[in-house]
């Protein structure tokens, strides 16, 4: 019994860690522009990376966020990290 409840404390405690570590649209935006331009030094001059952040849209699912340019999947984030996809 005691196990049990040191391991749901244990999740609870990610959870919330999760929750208050997502990061926020602002910082899925800087993550795609910056990404852009070290992808194509040509795009990153041009600004295409902060065209492409200002057209997507965040969403986020309480622990873990993701933003859509289009109908494909941006980046996606969770923990305070972001990771751009191609």
């Amino acid at each position: 019994m005691k196990r049990a409840a040191s391991t749901l404390l244990v999740v609870a405690a990610l959870v919330a860690a999760a929750a208050l570590l997502n990061p926020s649209a602002e910082r899925h935006r800087q993550k795609i522009r910056q990404a852009m331009g070290e992808r194509s030094p040509i795009a990153g001059m041009l600004g295409l990376g902060t065209l492409k952040a200002f057209a997507s849209n965040y969403r986020s699912l309480g622990v873990a966020s993701y933003t859509t340019a289009g109908d494909r999947v941006a980046s996606v984030g969770a923990f305070g990290f972001v990771y751009v996809l191609q």
